[in-house]
């Protein structure tokens, strides 16, 4: 059962990958997302595009809602998703598209 103020890894992997579920919390979240380097902002657009192009949806949701959160416009996102379209492939970028549709229309 998931803990109250568990992180999102905790709740969905904690009992079976608890060392996965460390370093995503620790490392990706705690160091690599909280480095000034870049802007949470930044750092978002940088991920919808990577998982965009990389066909993987089903974070795909989650960062598009988190990039929203950081202060992408939805106008922004589609602009970044369409340009993808030429590099990273139509049918990814229309995937995401509809990822992006499904979240803004909730």
């Amino acid at each position: 059962m998931a803990e109250a103020g568990a992180s999102r890894a905790r709740q969905l992997l904690g009992d079976t990958a608890p060392e996965l579920v460390r370093l995503t919390d620790d490392v990706l979240f705690g160091q690599v997302w909280a480095d000034p380097a870049l802007s949470r902002r930044d750092r978002s657009l940088v991920t919808v595009a990577a998982l965009t192009s990389l066909y993987r949806t089903e974070q795909l949701r989650s960062h598009l809602r988190l990039a929203l959160e950081n202060g992408l416009s939805k106008d922004e996102l589609v602009a970044a998703i369409t340009h993808l379209a030429f590099y990273a492939g139509w049918p990814n970028a229309m995937s995401a598209i509809t990822e992006l549709k499904k979240i803004t229309e909730e």
